[in-house]
């Protein structure tokens, strides 16, 4: 399975938007950077049909270093959690999505 990175992305956005790489990336890292602002200051993030990113608190825990096997305090926290929506998760079962590399929407 392929991974994609960050430069793939901003190719395939070039092409998809017939526009150069360079303004590509900078399209690409503007909305990086609302995301990043927005989980910052624990705004939910909902794109109707791909999906939601959201902050959720974790509460304090007792863990164990695998290692060790020593007992060991996790302190709370915060992490960013994904929920994928509808569309992209029938694409993904999708066989013809797979097989196209496209979701029905394309």
């Amino acid at each position: 399975m392929p991974t994609l990175g960050k430069q793939d992305i901003v190719k395939r956005l070039s092409e998809k938007i017939v526009s150069s790489q360079k303004d590509a990336e900078t399209h690409l890292n503007t909305c990086l950077d609302l995301v990043h602002d927005a989980m910052q200051q624990n705004d939910e993030i909902r794109l109707v049909g791909f999906g939601s990113f959201s902050v959720q608190e974790t509460a304090a825990r007792e863990g164990m270093n695998p290692q060790t096997r020593q007992k060991m305090h996790i302190p709370a926290g915060k992490r960013v959690k994904f929920s994928a929506g509808k569309d992209l998760q029938d694409a993904v079962a999708s066989p013809a999505a797979k097989a196209s590399g496209k979701t029905s929407k394309n």
